[in-house]
């Protein structure tokens, strides 16, 4: 092995003693490039999937979108969804909802222009029916309406249709997921069906009968 440096060292030597000959004088000065960088110079590749991060990243380096409940990433467990519209009837964005073992998760994803920027009450209302545009009053009254019970944080309460509230982003858009252990799928997809109704105000979770969130301005029919 020493010998076979040795005789390679030589033969660079050489060369390079003749190409220094031949050379101008400005080719004499500039600078020698730097040798090419062998394998064990190079930095070790980071690996594509650390332990514990598995296909959390895709081969470009980016995170892959996420996927919805419908897209097969729960098989086993019963999913629905909601299509959202606004005060125009436009639609505005969509809502996933998955029946877990132990209650319900409720995805909501909204584009931007959808609400005006802050916290907006929610809620799990009775009849899936969002046909009268605009208002919005033909979803009914909260699941599980109480005379009284409404609000997370009411001693009384709470009924199976409240839930925590949106937050709206500056540009009007909003993500959202919650879970509730007062509802199932199977429940709100009965005779009449259920909507999913976002409010113009933020609930305080206690005041009777909306927690103070005012008009209603989405509406999505659960499937």
């Amino acid at each position: 092995m020493i010998s076979r440096i040795a005789l390679l060292g030589s033969a660079i030597a050489l060369g390079a003693c003749a190409s220094v000959a031949q050379a101008t004088p400005q080719e004499a000065d500039a600078p020698a490039a730097a040798p090419p960088a062998t394998t064990e110079d190079a930095a070790p590749a980071m690996p594509m999937d650390m332990p514990g991060h598995e296909g959390m990243m895709d081969h470009q380096g980016m995170m892959p979108e996420m996927p919805g409940p419908d897209e097969g990433v729960f098989p086993s467990m019963a999913h629905g969804t909601a299509d959202m519209i606004g005060l125009e009837g436009q639609s505005i964005g969509s809502a996933n909802l998955l029946d877990g073992p132990n209650g319900l998760m409720i995805r909501v994803e909204l584009a931007p222009g959808s609400l005006t920027p802050g916290w907006h009450g929610i809620h799990l209302h009775a009849t899936g029916d969002c046909s009268d545009v605009g208002m919005y009053k033909m979803s009914g009254g909260h699941v599980g309406k109480m005379e009284g019970g409404h609000g997370l944080l009411n001693p009384k309460g709470p009924e199976n249709g409240d839930l925590p509230n949106i937050w709206a982003a500056a540009d009007g858009s909003a993500g959202y997921e919650a879970f509730t252990t007062l509802d199932t799928l199977g429940a709100l997809v009965d005779e009449d069906g259920s909507a999913i109704i976002i409010h113009e105000g933020e609930d305080d979770h206690m005041t009777q009968p909306i927690g103070g969130a005012g008009a209603r301005v989405a509406c999505g029919v659960i499937k």
